[in-house]
């Protein structure tokens, strides 16, 4: 499993997606590192099709990702239980580890 995370640097909630992120693979006992890949141009945002930070690719899809999503150099939100957030929840990335995993 390839897991990728996407941010840039003026958006600090690329760090709660990452520990959310190792705290998710864990659960799972997935040894899958997670690769870094920063976007800090619109021009690299427009290329990776990058709808915002954090963005968390599996295996090179956005796992979260709305096909109308806007693509640009933006705080990411996300959809939780608990309403609008930074991050995924814990919860909501295992669930979609545990759905790409063999």
């Amino acid at each position: 499993m390839d897991v990728t995370l996407q941010y840039f640097d003026d958006c600090p909630n690329w760090k709660v997606a990452d520990e959310r992120l190792r705290t998710a693979l864990a659960a799972r006992g997935l040894d899958a590192g997670v690769r870094y890949e920063v976007i800090d141009t619109p021009a690299a945002a427009q290329a990776a099709g990058f709808r915002g930070s954090p963005t968390i690719l599996i295996d090179g899809v956005d796992a979260f990702g709305a096909p109308d999503a806007p693509i640009g150099l933006a705080c990411r939100i996300y959809e939780t239980p608990q309403g609008r957030a930074e991050s995924p929840t814990v919860d909501q990335l295992i669930a979609v580890l545990a759905g790409t995993a063999g």
